[in-house]
């Protein structure tokens, strides 16, 4: 149950102004509160995180214990990295309106952002998957209603700060997993 409620923490802490919810503000901005959006973006989160949750046992197969732990300090490493650099990118035209599109370009980005690489990482140090999971995905479905229900008040705020704030907040995180991997806390 542990593994559940780190999860549910650090993938909302994570998607708090992530690609995913920005890209899905933008179409909400543009496009109105469209049901469908909503609905591509509640499957490509619960579907991105259940992938991760799902390799997270493949990899950690091959992993003794104390490297499990330096593999979870990577992966929050990775998704602090990922908050404090990355940069908030131009939403792309979408004159056609299509869900299709929408639904490619947000699995391309949740494929790889920050708060998948938290499940993996997550869920490979407490060999816990499904809980993690569990989660993870409640996480994801609450930063995508979030975006979808008041995507206007998103779109005005500048939450570049406060992400790269979270962001060194999990690598310090990341630090304290490392370093007591190795022994050295």
């Amino acid at each position: 149950m542990a593994a559940a409620l780190f999860s549910l923490l650090i993938v909302t802490l994570v998607g708090f102004g992530g690609r995913d919810q920005n890209l899905l503000t933008a179409m909400v901005t543009r496009q109105g509160r469209r049901p469908g959006l909503l609905l591509v973006a509640l499957v490509s989160g619960v579907g991105t995180v259940a992938l991760a949750a799902w390799a997270a046992p493949l990899i950690a197969a091959q992993m003794p214990a104390p490297a499990r732990e330096i593999f979870a300090a990577l992966a929050l490493a990775l998704a602090g990295a990922e908050m404090i650099f990355t940069r908030r990118t131009a939403t792309p035209a979408e004159p056609t309106h299509s869900l299709g599109a929408f639904a490619l370009v947000l699995l391309a980005g949740q494929l790889t952002d920050a708060a998948r690489f938290a499940v993996v990482g997550l869920a490979v140090a407490t060999n816990a998957p499904w809980p993690t999971a569990l989660g993870g995905g409640a996480a994801a479905i609450g930063t995508a209603l979030g975006a979808w229900l008041s995507a206007e008040e998103l779109a005005r705020l500048n939450l570049a700060g406060v992400r790269r704030w979270i962001g060194a907040v999990i690598l310090a995180a990341a630090l304290f997993v490392g370093l007591r991997a190795i022994g050295r806390i």
